[in-house]
């Protein structure tokens, strides 16, 4: 394993340290990044990096309450293309979790198709399903330009 701080001294120094130690230390520091950056809804506004990106996708596409559907798709596609490069199904399913009344005490996107249900049974392929932004997303990203979000770079730096 290597240990480089940077510093003249220990330029390409390479420390032997047990696997064991090595593993136990590194692994930790990246479980606690993972699960309060990723896993864990944020405390201020109680949404997954994911669901807030997919939020945001939504409005760029104007798909408010007032306008029509749009596939999930697209939105999808969206998402993963321009802020959150994993898998579409961690992304879609994020999305039907956000539109089923059952999971949520206010569904923040509105969906047409079928979301799912509350016996278990899944949601229909994106390609078969449209959404729109429910009115309660209306009020969680109604200050957004008025200087309430620090933005910064996405993963590619646009």
């Amino acid at each position: 394993m290597s240990d480089e701080t940077g510093s003249p001294d220990n330029a390409g120094l390479i420390e032997t340290v047990p696997l064991a130690d090595a593993l136990g230390e590194r692994y930790l520091a990246y479980a606690l990044s993972t699960i309060t950056s990723r896993s864990l809804p944020d405390v201020r506004d109680g949404l997954k990096p994911v669901q807030r990106r997919l939020l945001y996708a939504m409005r760029q596409l104007k798909l408010d309450p007032a306008q029509g559907f749009k596939k999930c798709a697209r939105v999808v596609g969206d998402v993963i293309g321009k802020y959150h490069p994993h898998g579409d199904t961690a992304v879609y399913d994020a999305m039907v979790r956000l539109a089923q009344d059952f999971a949520l005490r206010y569904p923040l996107v509105d969906g047409q198709g079928n979301f799912g249900n509350i016996d278990g049974d899944g949601a229909a392929a994106m390609r078969y399903t449209e959404a729109r932004l429910a009115r309660y997303s209306e009020v969680l990203l109604a200050e957004l330009g008025q200087g309430t979000v620090d933005w910064q770079p996405n993963f590619d730096g646009t």
